[in-house]
C-alpha cells in the first residue's frame, strides 16, 4: 500500500514538473511583452485643435501636465490654430480630431450647408475670457469713453467680437455709431497690430507664454 502510494506521489510530482518546464523564460517575456503591447494599443491619439491658448483654458493645460486623459488612454496632441474660423477648418480637413473653440463657427458651417457638419457636443466655459485693453491706465472707465475712439474687434462674427457688441448695448452703446469696430484683422493677429499702434482699444485674451 505504502509503495503504491509512493508511486502515485512521484508520479503527479513529475506531471507537475512537466507542466512546469512548458513555459520557458522566453515565453514568459513573449507573453509579458504581449501585455505590454496590448496596454499601448488601447491608447487613441486625439488631436484637438484650440482657439487660442490662454490661462482661461488653464484647468485643460493642467489635466494635460497631471496626465489625466493618458488615465483614461487618451494620447492627447494640443495645436493652436489662433482663431475659430483656422481651428474650423482644421476640424473639417481631418488635421484635427476636437476642435476647442466658440459655438459659432460650427452654427456657420451647418447654415452653409455642409454635409458632414460637426457637432457642439461640451460646455467648457461659462462666460467669455476676453478683457478690453487700453493704451493706458484708466482707473476712472467709463463705457462712454469708447466713444469716438477705434476698437479692435477681431474677425466679424467671431465670438469675442459678438460679445463685445453684446456689452456695448448693455451699457446704451449703439457698436454701429458711437464708435468704430475694426473688424478687418483677425482675432490671432489683433495684439500685433494694437502694438504696432492700430486702435485705441483691443479685445484679447489673457496669454500663456
Amino acid at each position: 500500500m505504502k509503495k503504491r502510494l509512493l508511486a502515485v506521489l512521484l508520479t503527479v510530482v513529475m506531471v507537475v514538473a512537466l507542466l512546469s518546464a512548458c513555459t520557458s523564460p522566453k515565453d514568459k517575456k513573449e507573453v509579458s511583452g504581449n501585455a505590454v503591447s496590448e496596454t499601448q494599443k488601447e491608447m487613441t491619439d486625439i488631436t484637438l485643435n484650440e482657439v487660442a491658448h490662454s490661462i482661461f483654458y488653464a484647468p485643460m493645460y493642467v489635466a494635460i501636465e497631471e496626465g489625466y486623459f493618458a488615465e483614461e488612454g487618451i494620447e492627447l496632441t494640443l495645436i493652436t490654430g489662433f482663431g475659430a474660423d483656422k481651428t474650423m477648418t482644421a476640424v473639417l480637413s481631418g488635421e484635427a480630431d476636437i476642435g476647442f473653440m466658440g459655438s459659432e463657427a460650427s452654427i456657420y458651417t451647418y447654415n452653409e450647408g455642409a454635409n458632414d457638419y460637426v457637432v457642439n457636443f461640451a460646455q467648457l466655459t461659462q462666460r467669455a475670457g476676453n478683457f478690453l485693453v487700453a493704451r493706458e491706465e484708466m482707473p476712472d472707465f467709463s463705457w462712454d469713453n469708447l466713444k469716438g475712439s477705434t476698437v479692435l474687434g477681431g474677425r466679424k462674427g467671431g465670438m469675442p467680437e459678438m460679445v463685445f457688441e453684446y456689452i456695448l448695448k448693455q451699457n446704451g452703446i449703439d457698436p454701429a455709431a458711437d464708435l468704430e469696430i475694426n473688424q478687418s484683422i483677425d482675432f490671432g493677429s489683433t495684439a500685433a497690430a494694437f502694438s504696432e499702434g492700430q486702435g485705441d482699444f483691443t479685445i484679447e485674451f489673457p496669454c500663456v507664454k
